[in-house]
């Protein structure tokens, strides 16, 4: 499973911000109204994404905690900035 809590939170918020922002176009009054129509179906297209990942993070956690899945911890291993990787030149 590629989806984690994270990475759909990562998503949700996204979409969050991008509704902020599809908004503030739509409240504006120096545009014309072709382009505020243009928003406004954009922003109900991200709310439908919105809405779907959320259902989407509902139904993995309620599949973490009833057993069903379970969620791996991938560590990451860094080599740069750690000197006990630094190859010595010759």
């Amino acid at each position: 499973m590629a989806e984690t809590p994270g990475w759909l939170t990562d998503k949700i918020l996204v979409a969050e911000l991008k509704m902020v922002h599809t908004q503030e176009q739509i409240d504006r009054d120096d545009v014309r109204e072709s382009h505020r129509e243009l928003c406004r179906n954009r922003l109900q297209i991200l709310k439908m994404q919105r809405d779907d990942l959320i259902e989407e993070m509902s139904q993995l956690l309620e599949n973490v905690i009833s057993g069903k899945v379970k969620l791996n911890v991938y560590r990451q291993f860094k080599m740069y900035n750690d000197p006990r990787f630094k190859i010595q030149k010759k």
